[in-house]
């Protein structure tokens, strides 16, 4: 097959790029080249995808031969109207969505695929109605050769959201970490290496429809995945830091910016519905799984490798972390001595 990708050297992209060579596929990568290079064996060429003359012209040489696009940069309303205007006749269409694109999430939770999406008329400046809105583009001139997956959180190593590797940094860097005292609240992430794999794979399947793309919902908790992150830093032989327990009533009191401050944590009155997202369809159409332990201490290997650089722990839950860990070293000393 020829499989034209979409940004090429992205976190996704460059996962979607390595699963289609492994695969035996041609790949024609196509990216500015912000991000460097794709890797040899592609076919790269340079375009602005907002930008329909210069996609058009990139792509021109290759579009009676492409037999699935594979979008992963999708990130304007613009982007998606120069994609359907240029491969608006290619035989299947694997564009990357979010679960963002649905109206009610968060919090949700999110029923199935048929829930409803963002309008028209939202503000379509912010991720998912932008998503939304790309998705309506898209299946408006490939019709059903529209395959939108709608990803969830993803993880893996090149991972440079600053979500798990924030988590991964804090656990290796510092003697306390503040975390919440209530870890037992599922969540679900996907490997990026599994849906870069999967959309390989559903390419040449010719799969069609929207997909929840992301892990089965109660996969792990919060805390086990924080226990991945301890464990993965041991391993490696760092020290890791001990659990500061800080409660919600507490964050929310000294203005903890939840996700912001603290990557994957959220008020309770949120957290409870958020991570319930029906991935039926995903599991019926075997989107791999694989454990988080795993997913974490890849992150860690390659996050060493990288030098990942982070920025400083906010002051507010720097605070909040010592004055809690001073507690808890008080309450330990006078229970030695009891």
């Amino acid at each position: 097959m020829l499989i034209a990708v979409l940004g090429a050297t992205g976190f996704l992209s460059s996962a979607v790029v390595d699963a289609a060579l492994a695969a035996g596929h041609d790949v024609v990568a196509v990216s500015r080249g912000n991000k460097g290079e794709p890797p040899p064996g592609t076919t790269w060429v340079r375009a602005d995808r907002d930008d329909v003359a210069s996609l058009s012209s990139a792509m021109a040489p290759f579009l009676d031969r492409i037999d699935s696009v594979i979008d992963c940069s999708g990130f304007t309303v613009e982007g998606a109207i120069a994609a359907a205007a240029v491969f608006k006749n290619v035989p299947h269409y694997v564009y990357v969505s979010s679960i963002s694109a649905y109206r009610n999430w968060p919090p949700g939770p999110i029923r199935g695929e048929d829930d409803e999406l963002a309008h028209h008329d939202d503000d379509l400046t912010q991720y998912g109605p932008m998503k939304a809105e790309s998705e309506r583009i898209l299946r408006a001139a490939v019709g059903k050769r529209l395959l939108a997956v709608r990803a969830g959180i993803i993880i893996g190593p090149g991972d440079d959201t600053y979500r798990l590797t924030t988590w991964l940094h804090r656990i290796a860097t510092e003697e306390w970490v503040g975390v919440p005292a209530a870890r037992s609240q599922p969540i679900a992430v996907i490997d990026v290496r599994d849906l870069a794999t999967w959309m390989v794979t559903a390419a040449e399947e010719l799969v069609i429809g929207p997909l929840n793309a992301t892990g089965p919902a109660g996969m792990c908790t919060f805390g086990e995945m924080l226990e991945a992150c301890a464990d993965a830093i041991r391993s490696t032989g760092l020290p890791a830091a001990r659990f500061a327990n800080l409660h919600d009533a507490e964050l929310r009191a000294a203005g903890v910016r939840p996700w912001t401050d603290m990557p994957f944590v959220l008020p309770g009155d949120v957290a409870h519905t958020v991570w319930q997202v029906d991935t039926a369809r995903a599991r019926e159409l075997a989107v791999p799984v694989r454990p988080i332990s795993e997913s974490v201490a890849d992150t860690w290997a390659w996050q060493v490798r990288a030098a990942l650089s982070h920025p400083p722990l906010p002051a507010v839950v720097r605070e909040l972390t010592e004055r809690r860990a001073a507690k808890e070293m008080a309450a330990a000393a006078e229970g030695a001595s009891a």
